[in-house]
């Protein structure tokens, strides 16, 4: 009879066959982590396992539907980071997966589900590495996206196991690989059926121990890394030294950078920023909706048609109309272009993408719409259009249907009372392109429902996105905090600042790109039409400056039109020369700081980045959004804000709020579009907060 050994986390089982298997199955949760308790369990197990001369294999398994082991309890990693209990825990790790690596007997990790980070060092300390083929098995060390570097051992062992470049590649990405690519890369030694796992476990124990093989030499493959104290940095200096340096060594070095990158304000962002995205994707309602099934697009631009195929790429039925058939025909070839690139970078196989394409059915004609959950109106920006659009659709739609609207500023309350029933209206603002932006802004306007708030969220999360929820005011949350600082840029460009330095400044801060080329990704007619609906709201800080209108004028309009701000050659880009007719002196000389712009990358970052920090304390102050995680996390969804920074809130209680309500108010005597909100005042006056933590 096999012996049975179980503690709260882990569970001991020894068969007649002296193989012991220690399966992981944390109770009451869908996955393990490593957090203390677990840690100390395992070392009790190995404990046992040490003193037991009788076994000849062991095997480390879990008993959970999709998880293997989900690395580290980072709400632990995030306290002793701030608790400095962080060495102690990295330290006991290493030492508990050093015991399993030494013993004598032969070792095999059983993996199904995702395996990573801590989960993935553990299997590392084994000889054998055998996981299921299930789609549900993902392996990888993911610690470099969160300011962390693999510190259990992930470090050290990767690189003796596939080489020094391979494991360079495996760490610094940190993404997760299929059961297939991982047995590629040689993270796995063996694939085997979910219902043949142990049993394939079992047989590999017949190969006895790993022999310690000579590390392959590095052919210098890996790129230069410009930030030498980044996470990335610390991972490629372990990788690079493990052929010189003995075991114990290098992973000192591994707990030693760990312990550094936990204490900095960067990677506590980050890690900040993973449990906003979980926040996010799961929400708090308790509200239950059936899973949409049908649904429409009106409108087949660049947007309307990335919304069609985003949705049926989710499993729904998408009507996609357009009174302009050749707009029609545009958009499905933009859908079957997304579809192609899907299956070319592999997210998808063709199969799966010829089902999702399956799913739209386009049509010039009005469509009954009685039986469609939600209509996603996605015309021109234009309010009279719109207005014209919602009265058609409000005698179209059933008496369930939702009507959305994907508009980027103009207001939902205005397009609501056009229809007979304003409490199912909504706004559901996608980002382009939408097959790579995570973020919806959910507008809910004067007289939605809650029961309509509550569905749309529903429906943002069933496909996929993240939704912040915003109340109806001009621009919402990205577009009223993005646009001071897009457009000051442009009136700084006016005013004689090149271009290169303007951009590069803000990529060098952190930002995906420049706020220049990001106007000329938007389109220019684009900015210039938005920001003409945020001044009438907002006054001077979002009047477009002259360039913007001149640039409209001539059709430079950007990207789409091969010349704006840069002119655009096939993935070449370069600065638009023939811009200097209206340059230099066209700006208000009032309104721009040349000295301070003039002088130095960061107070030119600086000065951008306060109208940026300026508009996200107003929505907090006008309650445009619920509290400063939202304000935060929407403007890194929605702009690609420098996540290691956490947001233009976070960054501005770490760089401090006197110091930038100083700074402003310098600036404010030049333009008054610098003049501090009230609440960064008083935050500054009475030492608090936006964060209590």
């Amino acid at each position: 009879m096999p012996a049975v050994a179980s503690l709260p986390l882990i569970q001991r089982e020894i068969g007649d066959d002296r193989v012991c298997v220690l399966t992981f199955d944390r109770p009451e949760s869908g996955a393990n982590i490593f957090d203390e308790a677990t840690m100390r369990e395992l070392s009790e197990h190995v404990d046992a396992i040490e003193a037991d001369s009788s076994l000849r294999g062991l095997i480390i398994a879990s008993a959970k539907k999709s998880i293997f082991i989900a690395g580290a309890d980072l709400r632990t990693l995030l306290k002793q980071a701030q608790t400095d209990g962080l060495r102690d825990f990295i330290a006991e790790g290493q030492r508990v997966f050093n015991r399993i690596a030494a013993l004598k007997i032969p070792t095999v990790a059983a993996i199904h589900g995702a395996c990573a980070g801590g989960g993935y060092e553990v299997t590392l300390a084994c000889d054998w590495r055998v996981a299921s083929d299930d789609p549900a098995t993902r392996i990888g060390l993911p610690e470099t996206t969160l300011g962390l570097i693999p510190a259990w051992g992930g470090s050290t062992r990767l690189p003796r196991l596939i080489g020094e470049d391979n494991a360079a590649e495996v760490i610094l990405k940190g993404k997760l690989y299929s059961a297939s690519e991982a047995l590629k890369l040689g993270l796995v030694d063996e694939l085997a059926s979910r219902e043949d796992l142990l049993d394939a476990a079992r047989k590999k124990l017949s190969s006895g121990k790993r022999a310690e093989s000579k590390i392959p030499s590095a052919k210098g493959k890996t790129p230069p890394i410009s930030d030498p104290k980044s996470a990335r940095a610390r991972a490629l200096g372990v990788i690079t030294t493990c052929a010189t340096n003995p075991i114990d060594e290098s992973l000192k070095l591994e707990l030693d950078a760990i312990v550094d990158l936990g204490k900095t304000e960067s990677t506590q962002n980050l890690i900040r920023n993973f449990f906003l995205a979980e926040k996010y994707k799961k929400g708090n309602s308790s509200a239950k909706f059936e899973k949409v099934a049908h649904a429409a697009v009106i409108g087949a631009g660049v947007m309307g048609a990335g919304i069609a195929q985003w949705l049926s790429s989710r499993g729904v039925t998408v009507i996609l109309r357009d009174v302009n058939r050749e707009l029609l025909d545009r958009g499905l070839a933009n859908v079957e272009k997304t579809y192609a690139a899907a299956v070319k970078r592999g997210l998808m196989t063709e199969e799966k993408a010829q089902q999702g394409r399956a799913r739209i059915i386009c049509s010039t004609a009005p469509m009954e719409l009685r039986d469609v959950a939600f209509v996603i109106e996605a015309a021109s920006e234009k309010i009279d259009i719109k207005k014209e659009i919602f009265r058609e659709l409000s005698m179209q739609a059933g008496p369930k249907t939702i009507i959305a609207t994907n508009t980027s500023a103009l207001p939902v309350t205005e397009l609501a009372n056009c229809t007979v029933s304003p409490d199912r209206v909504i706004g559901l603002h996608f980002f382009n392109p939408v097959s790579r932006m995570k973020l919806v802004e959910v507008v809910v306007a004067k007289e939605t429902s809650n029961d309509t708030k509550e569905h749309a969220l529903a429906f943002v999360r069933q496909v996929g996105k993240l939704p912040i929820i915003v109340r109806d005011s001009p621009g919402f949350l990205v577009n009223r905090v993005l646009f001071p600082y897009l457009l000051d840029a442009a009136e700084l460009f006016e005013a004689g600042v090149e271009l290169e330095k303007i951009d590069s400044a803000l990529v060098k801060w952190g930002l995906p790109m420049g706020p220049l080329r990001l106007i000329d990704e938007i389109g220019i007619d684009v900015t210039v039409d938005i920001a003409a609906t945020l001044e009438k709201a907002y006054g001077r800080r979002d009047r477009a400056p002259d360039i913007l209108k001149r640039m409209r004028e001539v059709k430079l309009l950007g990207r789409k039109t091969g010349s704006g701000f840069y002119k655009y050659e096939g993935k070449n880009q370069s600065p638009n020369e023939s811009l200097a007719q209206w340059r230099r002196g066209n700006a208000p000389k009032d309104d721009v700081d040349s000295a301070a712009v003039a002088s130095a990358e960061e107070a030119l970052a600086n000065r951008l980045m306060f109208l940026m920090i300026n508009e996200a304390a107003r929505c907090i102050e006008e309650k445009v959004v619920e509290s400063p995680e939202d304000a935060d996390y929407g403007m890194i969804l929605g702009t690609g804000f420098a996540p290691h920074r956490g947001g233009p809130l976070r960054f501005a209680e770490h760089f401090g709020l006197k110091k930038i309500v100083d700074e402003m108010e310098r600036l404010a005597q030049t333009g008054d579009k610098f003049a501090p909100a009230g609440i960064l005042r008083k935050h500054a006056r009475d030492g608090t907060k936006f964060y209590e933590s």
